[in-house]
């Protein structure tokens, strides 16, 4: 990702992950009762970039040790989200309105939030070969 690039440019430290990765390697140290030493790792970098946030939901545990994490680098360090999720959903993304509101009003505060719409860059460069067809064209079809 160009920010984590940049960020690494000027000097700050980065770490850049997928969300299931994230919550997996949380959930790992939950259960084996070393949550808090792993979590410094994601708080240490001065920038955290997690990736893909609601392609897959969580479960109570992944909401709840993702909220210890947001709660912990709250105004000390950097977070980067991508999503294809709006905020309406992250009440279904974390299995529970309550903690998603919780998670929102901390990443929210002093937030930078920009909404890409359109389609995907990937996808694009690919109907541009011909190789995939537009939703468009399809029902031109019908």
């Amino acid at each position: 990702m160009s920010l984590g690039l940049a960020a690494i440019d000027r000097g700050y430290g980065v770490y850049f992950t997928p969300m299931h990765r994230l919550i997996e390697d949380l959930r790992n140290a939950y259960e084996e009762r070393r949550l808090e030493r792993r979590m410094r790792i994601y708080l240490a970098p001065k920038l955290l970039i997690i990736d893909e946030l609601g392609y897959l939901p969580l479960d109570k545990v992944g909401a709840t040790v993702f909220f210890q994490l947001v709660a912990a680098r709250y105004e000390r360090g950097s977070i980067v989200l991508t999503s294809n999720q709006t905020f309406a959903d992250w009440g279904e993304v974390f299995g529970d309105p309550v903690i998603a509101t919780a998670i929102l009003d901390r990443l929210l505060h002093h937030s930078h939030v920009i909404n890409i719409r359109g389609e995907s860059y990937r996808l694009r460069e690919k109907r541009r070969s011909g190789v995939l067809r537009s939703a468009v064209e399809l029902q031109q079809d019908e």
